[in-house]
C-alpha cells in the first residue's frame, strides 16, 4: 500500500491511498460472499451461485461498494498510523479509482490536530493569595453546623419572618393568562432563600396562617423562560403554616449528639483540622489553575471548528446526564428554559473553546517533556480508586477496561496530573 500525505491548509491534509489490485481483489471476494447470500438466480439456492454466471449476470461492479465498504476503512486506519497524523473528525473521501484488475485509490480530506507553539511555561510568576483558616471561618462553619440540626417548631400564633419555612399555595398569572411552572399546592419555602423571582419572598413576610395575599412581582430580562422575560406576574398566595428553626446551644451535649467527640473544644479542633486540610486542597487547585492559565495564554494554537464543536457536544450531554440524575428530562428541561439544543450548546461554546485549547497545551508540554505516568503510577492510583470503592484493583481494571476509551484515558488523566504538577513545581510563587 503506497501513502501520501500533503498538508493543504493550517490543519487540514490530503491523505493519497493506493491499494494494491492483490487486496482490492480479496475485498472484492468478500464482497461476492456477502452479496450471493441475498440474490436469488434460478436453478440455484442462496448463496451458490458461482462467481462467474453472478458477474456476468449483474456484472463485477455490482460488488464495488460493500468491497469499498469493506476495505475503505481498513486502507484508511493503516495509512493514518504509517503517516502519523492525528485526525480529529471523519474524513472527506473521493474515490480515485476503482476498477477490478487496478490499484484501488483514493484522497481522503483530513482535518487533524493543531500544532502547538509553545511559549513560556516555566519560570511563570504566580501571584499567591492566603488560604488562611481564621477564628471568623471556624465560627461561619459552626453556625452552618447549628443550622443543619436546628430544630423546627411550628408557629402557632404569629407571622412570617425571614428565614422561617412556609407551607403555600400559590398560582401566578401573567397578562391574566396562568403559566407552566406558575402553580404549586402546599409548597415548602425557605424565606429568604432566593429560590422565587426577587420580591416574592419579601411580600410573604408579615403574612398569618390562612391569610390570603396578592403579590406582584416583575421577571428578570434576562429571565430563563422568554416568554416571560420582563413581564409583570401576579400571584395568589394562601399561607397554610409557618415553620421556624431555633439553632441549639453549641454546648457538650450538642457535640455529642450530633459526632464522636465528648467535648465542644475536642469538636472545634477537629473541625479546624478538616477546614485547614479543605483550605490545603483549595490552595493547591488555585496554584494549579493559575500556572496552566498562564502556560495556556503564552501558547499559541489554531483550532480546528470541529475540535470545539464536539466538546460543546460532550459539554450538553454531560449536562444532560446531571439532570437526569436529578430526575429532570432533558427536553422538559429545554422546554421549561424555552430554548433549542442549539442555543444551549452555544451556551457552552466559550467553556469548550478553553477546554480543548488548555488539553493541547498540557498535552504539547507533556510531550516536550517527556511526561508519562509509569505503571507504578498507574498502578498505585488503581489502588486508590479501589481502596476507595471498596473492590479489588484486578475489577477496577476490568470496569475501566470496558469503558471507552477506558484505561488510556486514565493513563491520559495521569499525565495531565503530572504536567500540572510540573507547571507549578516550576512556577515562580510571588
Amino acid at each position: 500500500m503506497t501513502v501520501k500525505w500533503e498538508k493543504t491548509e493550517a490543519n487540514v491534509g490530503v491523505l493519497e491511498v493506493e491499494v494494491d489490485k492483490d487486496r482490492f481483489s480479496e475485498a472484492l471476494d468478500v464482497a461476492f460472499k456477502k452479496v450471493v447470500q441475498r440474490v436469488n438466480v434460478p436453478g440455484f439456492r442462496k448463496g451458490k451461485v458461482p462467481r462467474k454466471l453472478f458477474e456476468s449476470r449483474f456484472g463485477v461492479e455490482s460488488l464495488y461498494q460493500d468491497a469499498v465498504d469493506y476495505l475503505l476503512p481498513r486502507a484508511y486506519d493503516e495509512a493514518v498510523r504509517e503517516s502519523g497524523i492525528e485526525p480529529v473528525a471523519l474524513p472527506d473521501v473521493d474515490v480515485v479509482q476503482l476498477e477490478a484488475g487496478k490499484p484501488f485509490i483514493f484522497k481522503a480530506k483530513v482535518t487533524v490536530k493543531p500544532e502547538v507553539e509553545l511559549g513560556d511555561y516555566k519560570g511563570l510568576e504566580i501571584k499567591d493569595k492566603p488560604f488562611e483558616v481564621d477564628d471568623n471561618a471556624v465560627n461561619e462553619e459552626l453556625e452552618q453546623i447549628r443550622k443543619q440540626h436546628a430544630q423546627i417548631d411550628v408557629v402557632e400564633d404569629g407571622q412570617v419572618e425571614q428565614g422561617d419555612i412556609v407551607n403555600i399555595d400559590f398560582q401566578g398569572t401573567v397578562d391574566g393568562e396562568a403559566f407552566e411552572g406558575g402553580e404549586a399546592e402546599n409548597y415548602q419555602l425557605e424565606i429568604g432563600s432566593g429560590m422565587f423571582i426577587a420580591g416574592f419572598e419579601e411580600q410573604l413576610v408579615g403574612m398569618k396562617p390562612g391569610e390570603e395575599r396578592d403579590i406582584e412581582v416583575t421577571f428578570p430580562e434576562d429571565y430563563h423562560v422568554k416568554a416571560l422575560a420582563g413581564k409583570v406576574a401576579k400571584f395568589d398566595v394562601v399561607l397554610h403554616d409557618i415553620k421556624r428553626k431555633h439553632l441549639r446551644e453549641l454546648n457538650d451535649e450538642f457535640v455529642q449528639e450530633i459526632s464522636d467527640f465528648q467535648t465542644v473544644d475536642e469538636f472545634v479542633e477537629d473541625l479546624k483540622k478538616q477546614l485547614e486540610s479543605r483550605k490545603e486542597q483549595e490552595h493547591k487547585r488555585y496554584l494549579e489553575d493559575e500556572a496552566v492559565q498562564a502556560a495556556v495564554a503564552a501558547a499559541k494554537v489554531d483550532i480546528p471548528q470541529v475540535m470545539i464543536d464536539h466538546e460543546a457536544d460532550h459539554l450538553v450531554q454531560n449536562f444532560a446526564q446531571q439532570l437526569q440524575m436529578q430526575q429532570i428530562p432533558f427536553d422538559a428541561y429545554l422546554e421549561f428554559t424555552g430554548q433549542t439544543r442549539e442555543e444551549l450548546r452555544g451556551q457552552f461554546m466559550e467553556s469548550a473553546e478553553k477546554s480543548v485549547r488548555t488539553a493541547l497545551v498540557l498535552e504539547a508540554i507533556a510531550k516536550k517533556e517527556g511526561l508519562e505516568p509509569s505503571d507504578e503510577d498507574v498502578d498505585a492510583e488503581l489502588q486508590k480508586i479501589a481502596e476507595s470503592a471498596g473492590l479489588e484493583v484486578e475489577r477496577v481494571k476490568q470496569m475501566l477496561s470496558l469503558r471507552d476509551p477506558g484505561l488510556n484515558s486514565f493513563r491520559n488523566d495521569l499525565r495531565t496530573q503530572k504536567t500540572v504538577a510540573f507547571l507549578v513545581e516550576h512556577s515562580k510563587i510571588v
